[in-house]
């Protein structure tokens, strides 16, 4: 007799629960991307020519920029304003070479008038996020200038849409990938020989790979500013392959092609071999025939070669974004992939999971319990590397609700939570499950459907023909083509009422129906967790917005008459790190300044910081950061003699501390500027 048992009510109400729980969180999520920040950029301009605040006696041929790394810069990425906002260069932006860092000029007009000059620079640095500045110089005599520079932003409009869904693709592409190769290998060998599952691998592949292409080729409109006209540009698409971030592209795309072997013999000459041991699983040779070891030989090789792409493959995304940068990269990477390869097992074993209980006959409740401690292996993972990487991230509680990074983290933690959750509810379902017995196939089971078995003497591939015949011999044993015909239609309607049966006991089976609800559930959950993960790689780190935070910034008086002083207290997280940062500039006015800063501990002790760097923004009029670099003159102490500011209004000060190789932090302060 078939038994039946449905999910006790209040075990349904928490599902749903659970379910409403995702879909405020996808809610809150979309809150935070609409109001998303722009990352923090890592290039760094070390020279100019003319010098910021140079006066020149004649206008020069052309105006050149240094960095300390390759950027991707557009038409419009270096532009030349006169006094009056008028564009001053031909808008031909060249790379001149190496000169203690990348050389970028751009060629000015002759015959230009005496007055200061305005040069405003834009780009993406090699661990792809944007980069600006400006800076000005005088030809023959400083004078006053008004520039209205116009938005120009780096990865928007519908170029940004598609590299951010791209960037998504991929990551749901490598995590079905990998998750679904190591679902066969660890958890259900038999699945190698389904074909939903062989489809579903290949799909993750084909994302991937489809992704990874895409975001190479829109990476130089993407960086640039361009449209979608630009993905055609073969000499911006050569200059995004000597980045980090092409490099990376690259790479993926090389080890996707390597990934490629791998999914031909795990569902080839590996699924052969996993379906002749099914095959002979009830005779006495089924454990020590001589094709087991070969088997075994070949999971292992598998299990090997595979685990080496999958990590190689999520080193590329390690070495291009944030781990790459900022404090402790060394540990961070190699803990980045850990991460990664993580997410893939449990994610995409789930989606492999969840295909399996859909579209297949059946799935043995020991393939679904031993996924269920691949899963708990996966969370244990992700909590430990996640704690690190928060911690890198963000570095205190009040960043870790005060900044945008922050609170999409939180986000995450809230829906691994949910996750967690509901795989609570699968793992009781899988509790109830029960295998069909071997005298039973498809019918009679209280638990899974066997595995492709139908009753009677008939298998859904191989019908007979008439008399007993098969269809293929009775076409090629003098039976008419017609009886041939039928015989076949005949084996093909077999086959369908055989499918049909199998899949009315898969339907029926309570403990099958009630675990594919409870896993769908998950893999709704999982959709939202890969986006709010993907949108983290592209979010400015918590830490330094933190700092900012903590300083208190608040704006100097309306009309200052003199000198302007600035205090700012600092933490760089590191031995020592804690002080304040106290700016005087003299007169605080447009045209040249006299910058003091000092730098003391809490105990009022000169800090001797390694580097200290000074910037100034005007956001109202989108220029800036103005680089200064002062000059040390003492312990604790460091000064600019001629500090330009092209133009009244509310500038922002920012002042980057490093106390060590790796403790660094940025505090900032708004003042007024006669």
């Amino acid at each position: 007799m078939t038994t039946t048992t449905t999910a006790p009510r209040p075990v349904r109400r928490a599902v749903r629960l659970l379910l409403a729980a995702a879909v405020l969180l996808s809610a809150a999520l979309g809150t935070l991307l609409a109001g998303a920040a722009p990352a923090a950029a890592h290039a760094a301009l070390l020279a100019s020519d003319p010098a910021d605040g140079a006066v020149v006696a004649t206008a020069p041929a052309e105006v050149t920029l240094t960095f300390s790394e390759k950027i991707a810069v557009g038409d419009d990425s270096i532009r030349v304003l006169e006094p009056s906002g008028k564009r001053a260069d031909t808008d031909e932006i060249r790379e001149l070479g190496t000169d203690g860092g990348v050389v970028y000029g751009v060629t000015l007009h002759p015959g230009l008038p005496d007055g200061t000059y305005t040069v405003a620079w834009q780009g993406v640095s090699a661990d792809s996020h944007p980069v600006a500045g400006a800076f000005t110089f005088s030809i023959g005599a400083p004078s006053q200038t008004t520039v209205a520079l116009p938005a120009q932003e780096a990865g928007g409009g519908l170029v940004g849409t598609l590299y951010d869904l791209a960037r998504y693709a991929a990551y749901a592409g490598f995590t079905v990938l990998a998750g679904g190769g190591a679902f066969v290998l660890l958890c259900w060998r038999r699945g190698a020989a389904e074909r939903p599952v062989q489809r579903l691998v290949v799909r993750g592949w084909i994302t991937a790979t489809a992704a990874t292409l895409v975001m190479l080729l829109l990476r130089a409109p993407y960086t640039g500013g361009g449209g979608l006209a630009d993905v055609f540009d073969l000499a911006a698409l050569g200059d995004v392959l000597d980045t980090k971030t092409g490099a990376a592209l690259v790479s993926r795309l090389l080890l996707l092609g390597a990934a490629a072997l791998f999914v031909a013999v795990l569902f080839g000459a590996y699924a052969r071999a996993s379906a002749e041991g099914a095959d002979g699983a009830q005779g006495p040779a089924a454990q020590d025939g001589p094709g087991t070891d070969a088997r075994r030989d070949l999971t292992f090789g598998l299990a090997m070669g595979g685990g080496v792409l999958a990590a190689g493959i999520a080193g590329t995304w390690a070495l291009s974004e944030h781990a790459s940068t900022g404090i402790q990269p060394g540990v961070a990477m190699p803990v980045d992939v850990l991460h990664l390869l993580a997410v893939a097992a449990w994610l995409g074993g789930l989606a492999a999971l969840l295909t399996a209980l859909y579209r297949t006959p059946s799935i043995e409740r020991e393939a679904v319990r031993r996924f269920s401690t691949v899963a708990f292996a996966s969370v244990a993972v992700l909590a430990a590397t996640g704690l690190y990487q928060s911690w890198r991230q963000v570095g205190s509680w009040s960043a870790l609700t005060g900044t945008r990074y922050g609170q999409l983290l939180l986000v995450k933690v809230a829906l691994v939570a949910v996750l967690v959750a509901v795989a609570w509810f699968s793992r009781r379902w899988t509790q109830r499950l029960t295998d069909p017995r071997p005298d039973t196939g498809a019918k009679g089971t209280a638990g899974m459907s066997a595995p492709g078995k139908t009753s009677g003497k008939g298998t859904p591939g191989k019908g007979t023909g008439k008399g007993g015949r098969s269809g293929g011999a009775a076409a090629g044993d003098g039976t008419p083509p017609a009886e041939a015909r039928r015989a076949a239609q005949l084996e093909r309607q077999r086959a369908a009422v055989a499918a049909a049966a199998r899949k009315r006991v898969r339907d029926a089976d309570a403990e099958r129906s009630g675990l594919r609800r409870s896993v769908l559930v998950e893999a709704g959950v999982a959709a939202v967790l890969l986006a709010v993960t993907t949108a983290l790689t592209s979010t400015e780190p918590g830490r330094t917005q933190e700092a900012a935070a903590a300083s208190g910034v608040q704006a100097a008086p309306a009309a200052p008459a003199g000198p302007t002083e600035v205090e700012l207290p600092f933490d760089t997280g590191g031995e020592g790190g804690e002080g304040t940062v106290r700016l005087t500039l003299d007169p605080a006015r447009a045209g040249s300044n006299e910058m003091h800063v000092w730098a003391v501990t809490p105990d009022g002790k000169p800090l001797d910081a390694p580097e200290l760097k000074v910037s100034f923004t005007l956001k109202a009029k989108e220029i800036g950061p103005l680089p200064i670099t002062p000059d040390q003159l003492s312990a604790g102490h460091w000064s600019a003699g001629s500090v330009q500011i092209p133009m009244p209004g509310d500038w922002q000060i920012k002042v980057t501390v490093r106390t060590s190789d790796i403790d660094q932090t940025t505090v900032d302060e708004t003042i007024e500027i006669g």
